[in-house]
């Protein structure tokens, strides 16, 4: 295997013999039956398509996911679920988790739905204010962290196994990768959605689908779901923010790097460290790892409002990397290499509202 990286892009010669387990229902099946489930929106955009040159855009817009602006209470409510089913938890032991963002609020909100305290630990002016009062008004306690995410990370483990509370959290490390692993079969859902309702609009699945990454949990469903036997090759491109991308620096080393983060408007992104559970995936069925600038963000979340769809900075960073992979340099060998062509089909994961993390105006 062997990488190629140009500044922001770096392509990966993946391992076309691999693919993934199949997956069982379990995780759809328990969404389903949740109060207020449907699947989110699948917006046609042949405005944007026509600006990428391909034959179809979709923006799988995670703005209402059940009652919540973001994605992540797909695997939150699935973890949490099944944590306190299998820790036995008694019936005040607190459900704990960090967030640099909408992973805690959806933690928060099924914790207490299942008659759990939270407490979630956040980096200390790392994430919007609106998004502290959130999480608050889930009714969990919040402690703030003058740390970044990995350390933040830490202490809320260390909190967990001191206090004997219920470790909810997204990234995976030795010895911690169990409930990660619920929260990715969460997530699942998402992408099973995505490929019915291409099918119901008369499409196969995407050509090319952009996922917004951070620790890489999202990505790692996405690879579970799209490497799996199936009659379309379709190409995954991580999308992180300049501030934390770890996914390319990773792929160049043949292993799993922190890289030192910094200050973003992505807060959801804004994580130096892949989780251990998601890298092998990474590796062996990753396309191609971009990385996008506040402002490339901040531009693709108004074109897409002046479209219709209302997303945050780290849901409309799909936009800016397919930007950067269909018309930005070298974008002809870019093209080649994700197979994508003017007859392609391309979906971005629009993985939260604009409600979830404002987004400044131009």
């Amino acid at each position: 295997m062997t990488t190629t990286t140009a500044a922001a892009w770096t392509a990966n010669d993946r391992d076309r013999t691999w693919s993934s387990p199949d997956q069982d229902d379990a995780a759809l099946n328990f969404h389903r039956g949740l109060t207020g489930y449907e699947p989110t929106a699948l917006v046609a955009l042949p405005e944007l398509a026509r600006e990428l040159g391909v034959a179809a855009v979709f923006a799988k817009d995670e703005s209402t996911r059940l009652g919540l602006p973001a994605f992540k209470a797909l695997g939150a409510s699935w973890a949490v679920h099944r944590a306190l089913e299998a820790s036995k938890a008694d019936p005040g032991a607190e459900v704990v988790t960090a967030t640099d963002g909408n992973h805690g609020r959806a933690v928060a909100r099924f914790a207490r739905e299942a008659g759990h305290p939270a407490r979630i630990f956040v980096l200390a002016g790392g994430i919007h204010p609106s998004a502290v009062a959130a999480i608050r008004d889930e009714g969990a306690e919040v402690v703030e962290l003058d740390a970044n995410y990995d350390e933040t990370v830490a202490a809320a483990a260390d909190y967990a196994a001191e206090h004997g509370a219920v470790l909810v959290q997204d990234t995976a490390w030795d010895g911690y990768e169990e409930v990660p692993g619920w929260i990715v079969d969460g997530y699942s859902t998402l992408f099973r959605e995505i490929n019915a309702q291409l099918s119901d609009a008369g499409h196969h699945a995407p050509d090319l689908i952009c996922v917004p990454t951070g620790v890489g949990s999202l990505l790692q469903a996405a690879l579970a779901h799209y490497r799996r036997a199936s009659t379309v090759d379709t190409a995954v491109v991580s999308v992180e923010t300049e501030a934390a991308a770890c996914m390319g620096p990773s792929l160049d080393a043949g292993h799993p790097v922190t890289v030192e983060t910094g200050k973003t408007i992505m807060s959801g992104l804004n994580c130096g460290t892949p989780s251990s559970l998601a890298w092998p995936l990474v590796r062996d069925g990753l396309d191609a790892a971009v990385a996008v600038s506040d402002d490339a963000a901040i531009d693709a979340a108004h074109r897409l409002a002046e479209l219709g769809v209302a997303a945050g900075p780290c849901g409309a960073a799909s936009l800016a990397g397919a930007k950067e992979a269909l018309t930005g340099l070298d974008k002809d060998s870019r093209r080649r290499h994700l197979g994508v062509d003017a007859d392609s089909v391309v979906v971005l994961t629009i993985t939260e509202g604009a409600e979830a993390n404002p987004v400044p105006a131009i």
